[in-house]
């Protein structure tokens, strides 16, 4: 019997910076869905050094985030290895100073390995000037292609995800309905 792949997903970001916030919603957006126990599912904030015993310890490692200085419209989505994000020329790639690949480069050094995958989307306000709860409105109706793209990476892989409200599982040509993410 084959083993069962222990899958991260890690929705990154800061709710309190506009657009920067769009991993967190994500993940909020992803409650609405019943995944398998070998699927984690976590709203980090920003990437740090801590997660290096993650990649010990899952087989997968999918990346949620806001991405800036790609040239291409707010909204638009894009699918990276950590390796080809490193090597991404464009702007800041992910808006947190620690990057997938970083995290990886790092592990690696500790003998630590898990394939990786990086889902993000172009924002179009990454540094708003002040405290802003809430997406640009390009971002937010975009929202569901992100959602969307992370159900498709985890069912071509074989994972079983129920979809609370109807019960029914999320299959291929599977499309989100957003569920009310109104701050509290």
């Amino acid at each position: 019997m084959k083993k069962q792949e222990r899958i991260a997903i890690f929705c990154v970001g800061n709710k309190l910076m506009y657009d920067d916030g769009l991993g967190p919603v994500v993940f909020e957006q992803l409650q609405s869905y019943e995944f398998p126990k070998h699927v984690e599912i976590f709203d980090l904030g920003c990437l740090t050094m801590d997660r290096i015993n993650d990649v010990r310890d899952f087989d997968l490692i999918v990346t949620v985030d806001a991405i800036d200085g790609t040239e291409e419209l707010p909204g638009t989505l894009f699918r990276f290895s950590p390796e080809d994000m490193a090597l991404r020329s464009f702007g800041t790639q992910s808006l947190h100073d620690l990057k997938l690949s970083d995290l990886f480069h790092s592990a690696a050094l500790l003998g630590y390995e898990c394939e990786g995958v990086c889902l993000g989307m172009q924002v179009e306000n990454p540094f708003p000037e002040e405290v802003r709860v809430g997406l640009s409105k390009t971002v937010a109706a975009a929202l569901p292609n992100l959602v969307d793209l992370v159900l498709a990476e985890l069912v071509k892989r074989g994972i079983d995800i129920i979809e609370r409200s109807s019960g029914k599982p999320v299959t291929p040509g599977f499309h989100h309905q957003m569920t009310d993410t109104s701050p509290l």
